[in-house]
């Protein structure tokens, strides 16, 4: 499942590739002009790719990490 970025600024992970994540965990802050977003977990799920280092930044709709299924 991709995960994509609300809108654009500058990311901050909580997560790393290979944490498992359950419905509603925080995986990442998008923060523009003062503003932050919690990107959250929409379902269970392993990162499998994180897409960006933190502090970096993304546009609105970049692809930002993937979960993959449990195992």
């Amino acid at each position: 499942m991709e995960i994509h970025a609300p809108f654009a600024g500058t990311i901050r992970y909580h997560v790393a590739v290979g944490d498992t994540v359950d419905t509603g965990d925080h995986l990442a802050t998008i923060e523009a002009a003062k503003l932050e977003a919690s990107v959250d977990a929409p379902g269970p799920g392993v990162v499998t790719d994180v897409d960006r280092e933190d502090f970096t930044d993304v546009g609105g709709g970049d692809r930002i990490l993937t979960l993959g299924e449990r195992k």
